[in-house]
Protein backbone atom coordinates (compact mmCIF):
# COMPACT_ATOMS: atom_id res chain seq x y z
CA UNK A 1 0.00 0.00 0.00
CA UNK A 2 2.64 2.42 0.87
CA UNK A 3 4.91 1.55 -2.00
CA UNK A 4 1.37 2.44 -4.42
CA UNK A 5 0.89 5.64 -2.93
CA UNK A 6 4.87 6.72 -3.52
CA UNK A 7 4.50 5.48 -6.76
CA UNK A 8 1.00 7.56 -7.62
CA UNK A 9 2.97 10.16 -5.66
CA UNK A 10 5.50 10.38 -8.16
CA UNK A 11 3.88 9.47 -11.31
CA UNK A 12 1.55 12.76 -10.32
CA UNK A 13 4.85 14.78 -9.59
CA UNK A 14 6.23 13.60 -12.81
CA UNK A 15 3.41 15.11 -14.84
CA UNK A 16 3.07 18.03 -13.20
CA UNK A 17 6.98 18.87 -13.43
CA UNK A 18 6.88 17.34 -17.12
CA UNK A 19 3.95 19.82 -18.67
CA UNK A 20 6.06 22.40 -18.31
CA UNK A 21 6.58 22.60 -22.37
CA UNK A 22 10.04 24.07 -22.50
CA UNK A 23 10.67 25.84 -25.65
CA UNK A 24 14.30 25.27 -27.06
CA UNK A 25 15.40 28.75 -29.13
CA UNK A 26 14.33 28.39 -32.28
CA UNK A 27 16.10 29.53 -35.42
CA UNK A 28 14.31 31.97 -38.05
CA UNK A 29 15.34 34.40 -40.48
CA UNK A 30 15.90 37.78 -39.69
CA UNK A 31 13.79 39.73 -42.20
CA UNK A 32 14.70 43.02 -40.65
CA UNK A 33 18.25 42.39 -42.21
CA UNK A 34 17.24 40.90 -45.41
CA UNK A 35 14.73 43.91 -45.84
CA UNK A 36 17.14 46.57 -44.58
CA UNK A 37 19.80 45.30 -47.08
CA UNK A 38 17.41 45.34 -50.34
CA UNK A 39 15.86 48.68 -49.41
CA UNK A 40 19.37 50.42 -49.01
CA UNK A 41 20.53 48.96 -51.99
CA UNK A 42 17.57 49.63 -53.94
CA UNK A 43 17.55 53.31 -53.30
CA UNK A 44 21.37 53.62 -54.18
CA UNK A 45 20.65 51.94 -57.56
CA UNK A 46 17.41 54.25 -58.15
CA UNK A 47 19.43 57.36 -57.24
CA UNK A 48 21.92 56.23 -60.43
CA UNK A 49 18.68 54.96 -62.75
CA UNK A 50 16.95 58.25 -62.13
CA UNK A 51 20.15 60.27 -62.44
CA UNK A 52 20.73 62.33 -65.87
CA UNK A 53 23.38 61.02 -67.04
CA UNK A 54 25.21 58.12 -68.76
CA UNK A 55 28.11 57.53 -66.06
CA UNK A 56 28.84 53.96 -66.09
CA UNK A 57 28.89 52.86 -62.04
CA UNK A 58 30.60 49.22 -63.11
CA UNK A 59 34.07 49.26 -63.09
CA UNK A 60 35.76 45.48 -62.41
CA UNK A 61 39.03 46.70 -61.30
CA UNK A 62 37.83 49.02 -58.81
CA UNK A 63 35.18 46.27 -57.65
CA UNK A 64 37.76 43.43 -57.11
CA UNK A 65 40.22 46.38 -55.38
CA UNK A 66 37.55 46.78 -52.83
CA UNK A 67 36.60 43.37 -52.50
CA UNK A 68 39.60 40.85 -52.66
CA UNK A 69 41.50 43.69 -50.84
CA UNK A 70 39.38 44.19 -48.20
CA UNK A 71 39.75 40.16 -47.44
CA UNK A 72 42.99 40.04 -47.82
CA UNK A 73 43.66 42.86 -45.70
CA UNK A 74 41.14 41.52 -42.98
CA UNK A 75 42.76 37.86 -42.84
CA UNK A 76 46.04 39.34 -41.89
CA UNK A 77 44.51 40.46 -38.49
CA UNK A 78 42.95 36.54 -37.66
CA UNK A 79 43.64 33.39 -37.95
CA UNK A 80 42.69 30.64 -40.59
CA UNK A 81 40.41 28.52 -37.90
CA UNK A 82 38.56 32.52 -37.19
CA UNK A 83 38.60 33.04 -40.89
CA UNK A 84 37.13 29.67 -41.99
CA UNK A 85 34.00 30.54 -39.91
CA UNK A 86 33.34 33.99 -41.44
CA UNK A 87 30.37 32.08 -43.87
CA UNK A 88 28.77 31.06 -40.44
CA UNK A 89 29.38 34.72 -38.84
CA UNK A 90 27.18 35.93 -41.41
CA UNK A 91 24.38 33.70 -41.40
CA UNK A 92 24.11 34.38 -38.09
CA UNK A 93 23.43 37.84 -39.04
CA UNK A 94 20.72 36.53 -41.22
CA UNK A 95 19.35 33.50 -39.68
CA UNK A 96 19.06 34.02 -36.11
CA UNK A 97 17.88 32.34 -32.57
CA UNK A 98 14.62 33.37 -31.30
CA UNK A 99 13.02 33.46 -27.79
CA UNK A 100 10.56 35.06 -25.68
CA UNK A 101 12.24 36.03 -22.62
CA UNK A 102 9.07 36.83 -21.21
CA UNK A 103 7.97 32.99 -21.76
CA UNK A 104 11.19 31.74 -20.44
CA UNK A 105 10.84 33.49 -17.32
CA UNK A 106 7.10 32.41 -17.11
CA UNK A 107 8.37 28.43 -17.45
CA UNK A 108 11.20 29.60 -14.89
CA UNK A 109 9.03 30.68 -12.25
CA UNK A 110 6.80 27.42 -12.80
CA UNK A 111 10.07 25.33 -12.06
CA UNK A 112 10.81 27.08 -8.92
CA UNK A 113 7.31 26.69 -7.84
CA UNK A 114 7.55 23.20 -8.23
CA UNK A 115 10.81 23.20 -6.54
CA UNK A 116 9.22 25.27 -3.72
CA UNK A 117 6.54 22.57 -2.88
CA UNK A 118 8.25 19.59 -3.80
CA UNK A 119 11.70 19.51 -3.32
CA UNK A 120 14.43 20.41 -5.61
CA UNK A 121 15.03 16.63 -6.10
CA UNK A 122 11.43 16.78 -8.20
CA UNK A 123 13.05 18.61 -11.03
CA UNK A 124 14.88 15.60 -12.00
CA UNK A 125 11.58 14.33 -13.13
CA UNK A 126 11.44 16.83 -16.07
CA UNK A 127 14.67 15.50 -16.93
CA UNK A 128 13.43 14.62 -21.00
CA UNK A 129 11.43 18.08 -21.16
CA UNK A 130 14.47 20.44 -20.02
CA UNK A 131 16.72 18.77 -22.88
CA UNK A 132 14.90 21.08 -25.56
CA UNK A 133 17.41 23.85 -23.87
CA UNK A 134 20.92 22.52 -23.01
CA UNK A 135 21.93 25.55 -20.75
CA UNK A 136 18.68 24.94 -18.48
CA UNK A 137 19.21 21.52 -18.72
CA UNK A 138 22.92 21.58 -17.57
CA UNK A 139 21.56 24.42 -14.99
CA UNK A 140 19.13 22.21 -13.11
CA UNK A 141 21.27 18.81 -13.48
CA UNK A 142 23.60 20.92 -11.56
CA UNK A 143 20.81 22.25 -8.91
CA UNK A 144 19.61 18.82 -8.74
CA UNK A 145 22.91 16.85 -8.15
CA UNK A 146 23.65 19.54 -5.18
CA UNK A 147 26.17 22.28 -6.05
CA UNK A 148 25.71 25.09 -3.93
CA UNK A 149 24.24 28.93 -5.80
CA UNK A 150 27.81 30.12 -6.13
CA UNK A 151 29.62 27.29 -7.80
CA UNK A 152 26.56 27.03 -10.04
CA UNK A 153 27.21 30.78 -10.94
CA UNK A 154 30.94 30.39 -11.35
CA UNK A 155 30.22 27.20 -13.83
CA UNK A 156 27.80 28.76 -15.79
CA UNK A 157 28.68 32.34 -15.67
CA UNK A 158 32.01 31.01 -16.81
CA UNK A 159 29.90 29.43 -20.30
CA UNK A 160 28.32 32.69 -20.51
CA UNK A 161 31.34 34.58 -20.55
CA UNK A 162 32.71 32.20 -23.33
CA UNK A 163 29.83 32.81 -25.10
CA UNK A 164 30.23 36.47 -25.66
CA UNK A 165 33.77 36.41 -25.86
CA UNK A 166 33.13 33.94 -28.79
CA UNK A 167 30.25 36.37 -30.49
CA UNK A 168 32.66 39.37 -29.71
CA UNK A 169 35.13 37.81 -31.43
CA UNK A 170 33.12 36.81 -34.98
CA UNK A 171 31.52 40.79 -34.57
CA UNK A 172 35.08 41.78 -34.54
CA UNK A 173 35.95 40.24 -38.26
CA UNK A 174 33.16 42.19 -39.74
CA UNK A 175 33.87 45.39 -37.95
CA UNK A 176 38.10 45.31 -39.08
CA UNK A 177 36.33 44.72 -42.83
CA UNK A 178 34.30 47.48 -42.60
CA UNK A 179 36.74 49.83 -41.46
CA UNK A 180 38.93 48.77 -43.93
CA UNK A 181 36.18 48.36 -46.87
CA UNK A 182 36.25 52.08 -47.28
CA UNK A 183 40.43 52.43 -46.85
CA UNK A 184 40.40 49.97 -49.50
CA UNK A 185 38.48 51.89 -51.74
CA UNK A 186 40.40 55.11 -51.01
CA UNK A 187 43.70 53.31 -51.74
CA UNK A 188 41.94 52.57 -55.43
CA UNK A 189 41.18 55.84 -55.80
CA UNK A 190 44.57 56.98 -55.60
CA UNK A 191 45.65 54.12 -58.11
CA UNK A 192 43.08 55.71 -60.30
CA UNK A 193 44.78 58.80 -59.54
CA UNK A 194 48.40 57.99 -60.47
CA UNK A 195 47.03 56.74 -63.72
CA UNK A 196 44.59 59.79 -64.47
CA UNK A 197 47.58 62.38 -63.47
CA UNK A 198 49.92 60.02 -66.20
CA UNK A 199 47.39 60.83 -68.99
CA UNK A 200 47.50 64.46 -68.35
CA UNK A 201 48.89 65.26 -72.04
CA UNK A 202 45.20 63.57 -73.24
CA UNK A 203 42.60 65.86 -71.53
CA UNK A 204 39.97 63.76 -73.02
CA UNK A 205 40.38 60.45 -71.02
CA UNK A 206 40.71 63.28 -67.96
CA UNK A 207 37.33 63.05 -66.77
CA UNK A 208 36.19 59.08 -67.38
CA UNK A 209 39.48 58.29 -65.85
CA UNK A 210 38.75 60.38 -62.51
CA UNK A 211 35.04 58.44 -62.80
CA UNK A 212 37.21 55.39 -62.76
CA UNK A 213 38.95 56.09 -59.73
CA UNK A 214 35.80 57.60 -57.79
CA UNK A 215 34.35 54.31 -58.06
CA UNK A 216 36.65 52.20 -55.95
CA UNK A 217 35.88 55.28 -53.05
CA UNK A 218 32.23 54.51 -53.75
CA UNK A 219 32.62 50.99 -53.48
CA UNK A 220 34.38 50.85 -50.34
CA UNK A 221 31.89 53.47 -48.60
CA UNK A 222 28.76 51.44 -50.03
CA UNK A 223 30.50 47.86 -48.62
CA UNK A 224 31.61 49.40 -45.14
CA UNK A 225 28.78 51.22 -44.31
CA UNK A 226 25.43 49.80 -45.89
CA UNK A 227 27.22 45.87 -45.54
CA UNK A 228 29.68 45.52 -43.18
CA UNK A 229 28.97 47.66 -40.57
CA UNK A 230 25.38 47.28 -39.89
CA UNK A 231 25.32 43.48 -39.68
CA UNK A 232 28.38 43.26 -36.90
CA UNK A 233 26.02 45.60 -35.10
CA UNK A 234 23.58 42.96 -35.89
CA UNK A 235 25.59 39.96 -35.04
CA UNK A 236 25.94 42.03 -31.64
CA UNK A 237 22.50 42.37 -31.05
CA UNK A 238 21.80 38.80 -31.39
CA UNK A 239 24.56 37.95 -29.13
CA UNK A 240 22.77 40.45 -26.50
CA UNK A 241 19.55 38.55 -26.57
CA UNK A 242 21.07 35.03 -26.16
CA UNK A 243 22.92 36.25 -23.11
CA UNK A 244 20.20 37.91 -21.81
CA UNK A 245 18.12 34.27 -21.84
CA UNK A 246 21.39 32.59 -20.56
CA UNK A 247 21.45 35.22 -17.32
CA UNK A 248 17.61 34.79 -16.45
CA UNK A 249 17.77 31.03 -16.23
CA UNK A 250 21.09 31.83 -14.19
CA UNK A 251 19.51 33.54 -11.94
CA UNK A 252 16.30 31.88 -11.51
CA UNK A 253 18.76 28.58 -10.67
CA UNK A 254 20.63 30.37 -7.91
CA UNK A 255 17.08 31.75 -6.60
CA UNK A 256 16.26 27.89 -6.41
CA UNK A 257 19.15 26.44 -4.98
CA UNK A 258 18.78 29.06 -2.24
CA UNK A 259 15.82 28.13 -1.98
CA UNK A 260 13.82 31.81 -1.98
CA UNK A 261 10.12 32.56 -2.43
CA UNK A 262 9.31 32.38 -5.72
CA UNK A 263 7.71 35.89 -5.20
CA UNK A 264 10.86 37.55 -5.06
CA UNK A 265 12.52 35.31 -8.05
CA UNK A 266 9.77 37.21 -10.14
CA UNK A 267 10.51 40.33 -8.57
CA UNK A 268 14.56 40.03 -10.04
CA UNK A 269 13.25 38.53 -13.21
CA UNK A 270 11.51 41.64 -14.16
CA UNK A 271 14.48 43.38 -13.28
CA UNK A 272 16.51 42.01 -15.55
CA UNK A 273 13.63 41.60 -18.17
CA UNK A 274 13.34 44.78 -20.58
CA UNK A 275 10.26 46.95 -19.73
CA UNK A 276 8.15 45.65 -22.57
CA UNK A 277 8.73 42.18 -21.56
CA UNK A 278 8.41 42.21 -17.76
CA UNK A 279 5.74 39.44 -16.44
CA UNK A 280 2.63 38.97 -14.14
CA UNK A 281 2.58 35.86 -12.52
CA UNK A 282 1.34 35.79 -9.32
CA UNK A 283 -1.69 37.63 -8.83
Amino acid sequence: MVSDIASTSTANRATKIANLNIEAPSTQIDFATILGLLVSFGLIIGAIIIGQSNANFLNVPAFMIVIFGTMAATSVSYSGEELRAFPGIVRKTIMRQVRDPSKLAIQLLIIATEARKRGILSLSAADKELQADPYLHKSVLLVTDGYSADEIDEIMQREISSLAERHKRSASILKRAADIAPAMGLIGTLVGLVQMLAQLDDPASIGPAMAVALLTTFYGAIMGTIVLSPLSAKLERNSSDEILSKSIILTAMGSIVRQENPRRLEMILNSILPPEKRIKFFK
